[in-house]
């Protein structure tokens, strides 16, 4: 499968912020956000072809049980299901970064990090052209599909928030799914990629989870290394 990168860091985002974890990048989207902070995995993607074994002598490398799956959108990559099956039998947790768009199919995973993409992400015709942009919206949320996700794993879902109008459409969004979502399994994270524009929804953000009850879910790697590869 095409993978972007591979890289041994700390989880940056959502509820297991901070452990150690290897990353697998694979490389291909099915979206087109317009605010993509990896567009190197989707707007344009690129990377090596590896195979099932060769990524799985990287992931053995590093001490630590815990991999993080993520793209791009995972799920579309070919040979994902093996991939999967063999991080299982290694006895890892899996962790799969997705935008809930792909139905689960019975894979390995232990956590399902969903991100429901909002109205906002999407890129505009002037951006993508009208293919993509139409597909983008088209595609963005499947709530069914979310449904099964969150009926048959552990997840979190993951929503990139700019505005306060965001708010009122996650609402929408978790009602959408039909199944009960405890208020600690909704994380909203601040929309940027520098410290300055994080900060500058975190306190705002941070006063709509206390409202809520829902999480506030930081962009660590964004405050240890910045906008970079490999973190």
């Amino acid at each position: 499968m095409l993978i972007s990168e591979t890289f041994y860091s700390v989880q940056g985002e959502g509820t297991l912020v901070g452990v150690p974890s290897v990353f697998v990048r694979t490389s291909g989207c099915n979206l087109r956000c317009v605010w993509c902070d990896t567009p190197y995995a989707s707007w344009k993607p690129e990377g090596t072809e590896m195979s099932v074994e060769e990524i799985m002598d990287v992931v053995q490398r590093e001490p630590t049980r815990y991999v993080v799956v993520t793209g791009g959108e995972p799920m579309v990559a070919k040979g994902m299901p093996e991939l999967l099956g063999q991080l299982r039998a290694a006895g890892k947790h899996i962790t799969i970064e997705t935008a809930g768009t792909i139905a689960p199919n019975g894979v390995a995973c232990d956590l399902a990090s969903l991100s429901p993409k909002l109205a906002h992400s999407n890129p505009g015709e002037a951006k993508a052209g009208k293919a993509w942009a139409e597909k983008h919206e088209r595609l963005r949320l499947q709530p069914e599909v979310l449904r099964e996700w969150c009926a048959n794993y552990d997840y979190q879902l993951k929503f990139v928030i700019a505005t306060e109008a965001d708010v009122e459409e996650v609402s929408s969004v978790v009602g959408s799914i039909g199944v009960p979502v405890p208020p600690e399994k909704i994380l909203l994270m601040p929309e940027g990629i520098t410290q300055e524009a994080l900060r500058a929804r975190q306190a705002w953000l941070v006063d709509v989870c206390k409202r809520t009850g829902w999480r506030y879910s930081p962009r660590l790697h964004i405050d240890l290394f910045g906008n970079k590869r490999g973190t």
